[in-house]
This record gives C-alpha cells, structure tokens and sequence, in this order.
C-alpha cells in the first residue's frame, strides 16, 4: 500500500540529505493564486454581495446575510451533545494552561545612564479566524485558533466558517457551539478565498482585520499569499503530514494507527515512517492493509497512503533517521524509539514532536493542551506554530536624555557620513548648540 525509499548504504552528506529526495504533496499555490485573483478583486469591490454570489455557486447555499445571528450560537450551543461539549471545555482549559504561560512580559534595557530601551509586547488589534469545512468538522480549530488570540490579548475576534447546505446556510452547529464556548459573537458564514478577501478588505457586515490566522485548503492558502502585506497571516497551510521515527521497540500497531489518522484528513496527507528497522516496516505494511480495510474512510486514506507523498524510509542508523526527520521538518513527529525523551531532545525541525508511544498526534489534535496549527510543506525549519507570540508585536520604545545622546551623537554622526546620510547626523547635530565631542 505505502511505497519505500531505501537510503541504507547512502552516504550521508555533512550538510544534510537532500530534500528532494524525500515524500512531499505537489501544492501548485502559485496557479491557484490566478484563479483567486478575481475573487478576492470582486469581495474587495462589492462586498456582501459577492459573497453570497459565491456562496450560492461554491456552497449550494442562499443566505440574506452573511453575519450569523446571535441566537444561531446560542441554539447550537444549546443543542451541543453533552459529552461533545464537555470534551470541548477539557481542550479549552489545557489549551489555556499551556498558552497563558506563552504571555511576554515587557522589559526594559538600561543601555547607558539616561539611556533605556524597553521593548513592549502590544496585541494586535482585530484579528480574523479562519476554521475549514470539506471533509471534517472541526471545532477543535475554533479552539486553536481563539485561545492564543485570547490569552494574547486581542480585543476584537472574528470567525469565517464555509456555509452549510445541511445547515441552513449556517457553518456546521459545533463550529457555532465552539464560538460560543469561548465566548465568540461574532461569526461569518464564509468559506475559502473570500472569506479571506473579505477579513482583508472588509464589507459592510465585517470590519478589515489585522491579522488572519487558521488552516484551509489550497484556494485559502492561495488567498493568503495573494493578500499578504495587507494583512498579516500565519502561514500558507498545506496538506497535514505525519512522520514517525522509529526503531525495533515501536509498537507496529500504533505505528499504523498513527499513520492512518492523519491520512484520513486530505487525499493528500502525508503519512511517512523513518525506521531503522525492516521488520518493523513489514509489520507496519501489513498493519495498515489491515486497519485501513476496517477503517470508515478507507478510500481517502488509501489514496492518501499510496500517493507519492507518503512512503517508509528505511536508514541504517538512528542518527541517518534524525538526519531524514530534519530534512523533511514534519508538521507532526512522533519519535518512537527506545530512550524516546533523549532521541526527541536531539530533534531540529519539526512543528510539533510527540514522545513515546502515549503521545499519539491525535492527542495533540484535541487535548494535549499544544496547538495544532503548524508549519506544513517542510516550513518547520523556519517557521513556528501558532501561539500567543502570533498575535503579539514587539515594539522598540527608545528613551534617551540630553546627556545620554550627547555622550554617543559623535559616533551616531561618524556613521551617517559613512553612509553618505549627512541629513541624518545633522539631526543629531541639530539639538546642541556646542560642537558635538570627538573621540
């Protein structure tokens, strides 16, 4: 079902494996950007209007407005299925146990006497959620997404959901229910490229916001780079991916069950295993041909497995494995190894690392207290999860008496004329009505 690359007998380079070389889903933003063009061109000049236009073409659905009423959350809340709701509460509290303590703390710098530079952490001020419809339903997303923008401190909150035919042209009722859990009234029944034109350029229903943050599919991703600049985003989301490191003690069921659970989201995840170990990769081959056949999605997690983005990498040593873990810079790694806390420790790239066998990537999906969205695409490299520091800016407040600038005018000068930016040290020059001192 899952195709291998064998890498056993390579040399690997000082520098690292070649990425290339290594699994990845083919997501063509940069074409999808054109067709999101004149949508977002067409949001950004007729508002609501355009949006229920695309509601009715891409959803199937009518809607008179695009602002869910307040009692639409208080019904879905009300109607939530108690056990749904109180799993919900249990993700909210761990979530805001872990991202309360991500809060930052201003600090102040005492550079020279008279002289302080305090960096100060402001939240953004209006921030856009963006929570994807398509094959799942997830509330789990409102929570990721609402918490850190919370626990930072922004004052004003939206969420865009896709509308549902099933659903009166409202988002899907646990979204809703979601929302109004934390506390969250104000909701769109958007989807896709204009709910971000919308965020972006805002309508007569929806204020422009600052920031947009929220996983999506290729046509959300594709808005987000097209829009970026007048908005902030977080990142261009792509496919979900799993990879798990392993050796001889990992458990193949698990190991199958963990991979099975994230190709179960896109036709597209990417599911794939680094071992050491080919009896482990048979047993997990043979693991999933059985878990997939009595799993409820075997069709999309099937095409998923056997796409050329998932695969089992067989290395020779546990050092090779960490070397492919790093190239690939998985959204989720799961390290399956003997002394697994040690072998994570060692970890570079990677959005988020699950140790040992009973911190699955579900875990982290729904309860952990971590956040679930991550850098895709191999963007861990460089990039971060969402958290508190998303919605947080740091900004520089300089303080400098008349002393304090005259003791260091005569080097902020000396490097403006290096520069050949005289303007800039005649500024300095400008407030003393003495020779600024030499030396």
């Amino acid at each position: 079902m899952i195709s291998r690359i064998d890498l056993r007998g390579t040399a690997f380079p000082e520098g690292g494996i070649d990425r290339d070389l290594l699994p990845r889903a083919e997501l063509d933003v940069e074409a999808a950007l054109e067709k999101v063009r004149p949508i977002c061109d067409d949001v950004r000049h007729r508002g609501t209007a355009a949006l229920i236009e695309y509601a009715r073409r891409f959803d199937g659905v009518t809607l008179d407005r695009v602002r869910v009423p307040a009692d639409a959350l208080t019904r879905a809340l009300a109607g939530l299925d108690p056990a749904v709701r109180a799993a919900l509460e249990e993700s909210i509290r761990r979530a805001r146990l872990v991202h309360r303590e991500q809060r930052r703390t201003d600090v102040t710098t005492r550079v020279v006497p008279g002289g302080t530079v305090t960096e100060r952490w402001v939240p953004v001020e209006r921030v856009g959620l963006y929570v994807p419809g398509g094959n799942a339903v997830y509330p789990s997303s409102v929570v990721m997404n609402v918490v850190p923008a919370q626990e930072a401190g922004v004052g004003s909150l939206a969420v865009s959901s896709p509308p549902q035919a099933d659903f009166d042209g409202l988002p899907h009722p646990t979204i809703l229910a979601a929302c109004a859990l934390l506390g969250v009234d104000e909701v769109y029944a958007a989807g896709g490229a204009q709910a971000i034109a919308m965020f972006a350029h805002g309508t007569e229903e929806c204020r422009p916001v600052n920031l947009v943050t929220g996983p999506g599919n290729i046509w959300v991703a594709a808005a987000k780079r097209l829009l970026k600049g007048r908005i902030g985003i977080d990142a261009e989301a792509g496919p979900t991916e799993i990879a798990v490191l392993a050796d001889d003690t990992a458990d193949p069921v698990h190991v199958a069950a963990d991979l099975i659970s994230q190709a179960e989201h896109d036709t597209l995840a990417a599911a794939v295993l680094v071992t050491t170990s080919p009896a482990l990769a048979d047993a997990v081959a043979a693991e999933l041909d059985r878990q997939v056949a009595a799993t409820k999605h075997t069709e999309r997690i099937t095409e998923a497995l056997t796409g050329k983005q998932s695969a089992v990498v067989l290395v020779d040593t546990l050092d090779q494995g960490l070397a492919v873990v790093d190239a690939y810079a998985a959204e989720h790694l799961e390290i399956q190894t003997a002394d697994a806390a040690a072998v994570a420790a060692r970890v570079r790239n990677a959005g988020a690392v699950f140790v040992g066998p009973y911190a699955p990537v579900s875990l982290g999906d729904y309860a952990a207290g971590s956040n679930h969205v991550l850098p895709t695409g191999g963007c861990a490299c460089h990039s971060s999860g969402l958290s508190v520091q998303s919605f947080l800016r740091g900004i520089h407040v300089v303080d400098y008496t008349r002393d304090a600038l005259a003791e260091v005018a005569h080097h902020v000068v000396t490097l403006a004329e290096a520069e050949d930016l005289p303007a800039h040290g005649a500024a300095i020059k400008a407030r003393f009505e003495w020779k600024v001192p030499q030396g």
